[in-house]
């Protein structure tokens, strides 16, 4: 969670938001406990790769399944071309796509090697990220002004549908905990340690985006932010720290790199669960006899990605990843509703705001987002639904 969303998912939240950004982060933060509590709910007793493909399919029907599982693979596959373009742009500026492109290989190779070495480089990455951003809000501190935070337009410039969209934009950078989940045949005693690992994950994301959201809109006000490319290194600067511009250039690298390399393990692992059942090619269920991750998913994966990074635009990705992964945890609420009372840890109002929440922020998304993202799903059902019929065929 702590990935590229803390370092470009502000700006066009404050575009649609303005002061109302706080209240927007709020929204997102209630929507995404309600999905996590369910989310944790289903991992504890379906402690399997897949995730809300396999609680979908389980506790509601395949077509749902499929649903979330499409959802989940195409919304992260955009968020892995949104990691790899930011992590590009902070650190290759003139050479964005070349070093992107290599991002993506070199994680793709380290995925593949097993997923301890993924779990070891993601502490890393994490740490790195913990102290910059710690660092960016004490020094965004010494020129906090409560007067920038208002815009011209007044407190909620957009009004509702404003705080809405852009709740709807920071989800994109909430979704992580939903990868935790897709990795239950890799963890000890996943009935215990999924829920603990999703909620406290979850809690610590909440606290550190409050932290650095306070911080732009007090440095740059609403305005700023929303047209900046760089919103954290240009708060550092406009806080006259120009020279110490460069930690939020190395944090936002490293949390690209952290997130895009959880992302392709959490997509390979839901093409694996997907392939299994028969929902996408066979071939992609195959897994690694040594390093026992799927390694044919993960490199579709990893092209898939290239070729995105070839044509996309970040914010359109933030957008249509949103779409995508909003979906996918309204059917993760609408599963841990069914469950019954001895497998419940939440109360059923738990995973109804949270589906009620995801189906209100998909509808508010920009327009672009909402258009393709319901193209995606149709040709993704279509896709699935002629397959079946050639396979029930004689």
């Amino acid at each position: 969670m702590l990935g590229a969303g803390v370092f470009a998912a502000f700006a066009p939240a404050a575009a649609a938001a303005g002061t109302g950004l706080l209240l927007s982060l709020g929204i997102a933060g209630l929507i995404a406990y309600c999905n996590a509590a369910s989310s944790a709910q289903l991992a504890a007793v379906y402690p399997v790769s897949g995730g809300t493909y396999i609680y979908g399919r389980e506790r509601l029907g395949h077509w749902w399944g499929f649903t979330a599982g499409w959802g989940f693979v195409v919304g992260k596959t955009a968020s892995c071309a949104a990691m790899a373009m930011t992590f590009a742009a902070y650190t290759a500026p003139g050479y964005e796509r070349p070093a992107a492109i290599a991002a993506v290989v070199l994680l793709v190779a380290v995925n593949r090697a097993g997923i301890t070495r993924t779990a070891a480089l993601t502490r890393v990455l994490l740490a790195v990220v913990l102290v910059v951003l710690l660092l960016v809000v004490g020094l965004a501190a010494t020129a906090a002004d409560p007067a920038r935070a208002v815009t011209g337009g007044g407190w909620f410039p957009h009004g509702a549908a404003g705080v809405l969209q852009a709740a709807g934009l920071l989800f994109f950078a909430f979704a992580g905990y939903a990868r935790i989940a897709t990795l239950g045949e890799e963890v000890r005693d996943p009935g215990r340690t999924l829920p603990r690992a999703i909620l406290a994950a979850l809690a610590l994301a909440v606290v550190v985006y409050a932290a650095v959201a306070a911080a732009l809109l007090l440095v740059l006000g609403p305005d700023r932010l929303a047209e900046s490319t760089a919103p954290v290194a240009e708060a550092v600067t406009a806080a006259g720290h120009g020279p110490l511009a460069v930690l939020a250039r190395v944090g936002a690298a490293a949390a690209s790199l952290g997130a895009l390399l959880a992302l392709i393990a959490g997509v390979g692992r839901t093409g694996l669960a997907m392939a299994r059942h028969g929902d996408l090619p066979g071939s992609l269920a195959a897994v690694h006899p040594r390093h026992h991750v799927p390694h044919r998913a993960e490199l579709v994966v990893g092209a898939v990605v290239i070729a995105l990074v070839l044509f996309a635009d970040l914010r359109e990705a933030i957008g249509f990843s949103s779409f995508g992964v909003l979906i996918y945890y309204a059917i993760a609420n609408a599963a841990a509703f069914t469950q019954p009372a001895e497998h419940r840890r939440w109360p059923r109002a738990v995973p109804v705001v949270g589906l009620a929440g995801c189906l209100v922020l998909v509808v508010t998304l920009p327009a672009v987002s909402v258009i393709a993202g319901a193209a995606v799903f149709a040709a993704g059902l279509l896709g699935r639904l002629v397959l079946r019929r050639r396979r029930s065929s004689p």
